[in-house]
């Protein structure tokens, strides 16, 4: 694991992130389930790739992933509770809701 999984890791696993902001959102047109990639910066470190994807119960965030030699997709950084995933998912969603 490399220094910015590591810092990106200790960052998310705080239970309420002040400072949380959507940097840029880039939207796909088309009939994709990834409707945009997303940029956040959480307390002054910029993630890149999140991805806002349609599911059969509605949008939902992806993390950013990287392909493995076994062929497989893991997630780079990711929110290690379940407050700071629906913190950060909730502010993501409403950020492409508002600009659609």
């Amino acid at each position: 694991m490399d220094w910015r999984t590591l810092l990106c890791k200790e960052v998310i696993r705080m239970p309420k992130v002040e400072e949380l902001e959507v940097v840029r959102i880039y939207r796909f047109a088309g009939d994709s389930k990834i409707k945009a990639f997303v940029d956040v910066d959480i307390s002054g470190f910029v993630v890149k790739g999140l991805r806002i994807m349609e599911g059969k119960n509605g949008l939902f965030l992806g993390m950013p992933q990287e392909k493995a030699k076994d062929g497989k997709w893991y997630s780079v950084v990711y929110p290690t509770t379940k407050e700071a995933k629906k913190q950060l998912s909730d502010l993501v969603i409403a950020a492409y809701n508002e600009n659609s």
